[in-house]
């Protein structure tokens, strides 16, 4: 296994475990992380995820053990099909990965511990917050390697950073400090090494215990889904839609008893009675075959 996942006290700790190979990404990697989400999604005891690497990296990239034809599908065999095919090739492994991280129902928080590169710096994207350790470097290094972006990164990229950085970035392809990416808004905060695990501990423990799950999972979804909204009124026929439903659901009835009482929420409803309300990528496409 290259990826472990514990819980304690509703958060559920999603990581890459390749230490000895700095978490080098590969096929069995992407398959790993899409079951991961998926326990961590129908785990209701879980309200936040992070995800993070073990020992010194993130995610180094790719794994370049195959040397000059890392990359070609066709040399690959099996391994790079095991997610289906788009137009008649086989899908973006860490495109499906960094999907999967995009879909998750608990909001993620990407805890940045070391170099995150290639891949590893497409799958930081899809989370919620990014923080970062001093020591962490970033690199969108695919031009460098003679490949394009993946991970849906020329998504989310200029979405998150602006178009100017995000080309500047990609069309370079250097490795980065933790303070660029600050700087690039990229990470919302850089800590030193060893206060990395503590203040992401502290930022997802305020979100279990302040917050409804169900709120919390609904503004996600809706958050996401408004990326690409033609204007405003999309957004209002949404809030509209949610907040009539949640405002006669329990949790905002326990959201303003607890107010008013001064004491913790004890929120109950479940997310999964209210998901369906938000459309969490409009316009996805219906005709990807599937894996086999």
């Amino acid at each position: 296994m290259s990826v472990r996942t514990e819980v304690a006290d509703g958060i559920a700790t999603i990581t890459l475990d390749r230490p000895d190979r700095m978490n080098a990404f590969t096929p069995e990697m992407a398959t790993e992380i899409v079951a991961a989400f998926d326990v961590t999604d129908a785990d209701d005891a879980v309200r936040v995820v992070v995800l993070t690497g073990a020992g010194r990296a993130f995610c180094a990239g790719a794994d370049l053990g195959r040397g000059g034809s890392t990359f070609d599908h066709e040399a690959a065999g099996d391994g790079r099909r095991l997610a289906g095919t788009i137009d008649g090739v086989p899908r973006d492994l860490g495109g499906v990965a960094v999907l999967r991280v995009a879909a998750s129902v608990k909001p993620v928080i990407a805890a940045v511990n070391g170099p995150a590169v290639g891949i590893g710096a497409s799958l930081l994207l899809p989370a919620d917050v990014r923080i970062a350790a001093e020591s962490a470097r970033f690199g969108y290094v695919f031009a460098r390697r003679g490949i394009a972006p993946d991970g849906a990164s020329s998504w989310f990229l200029p979405r998150i950073v602006g178009i100017s950085q995000a080309m500047e970035w990609v069309a370079t392809g250097r490795v980065f400090p933790a303070a660029e990416a600050l700087t690039g808004r990229l990470v919302s905060r850089v800590v030193p090494d060893d206060e990395l695990a503590a203040t992401v501990r502290a930022l997802a423990a305020e979100i279990v215990e302040h917050t409804s799950g169900t709120s919390v999972a609904l503004t996600r979804r809706m958050m996401w889904s408004m990326l690409g909204a033609d204007s405003p009124w999309d957004a209002h026929r949404m809030d509209t839609r949610v907040i009539t439903a949640l405002g006669a659901g329990p949790d905002a009835a326990e959201g303003v008893t607890s107010f008013l009482e001064k004491r913790p929420p004890a929120f109950t409803a479940a997310p999964g009675d209210y998901l369906g309300l938000v459309d969490p990528w409009p316009g996805v496409p219906d005709d990807v075959e599937p894996p086999a």
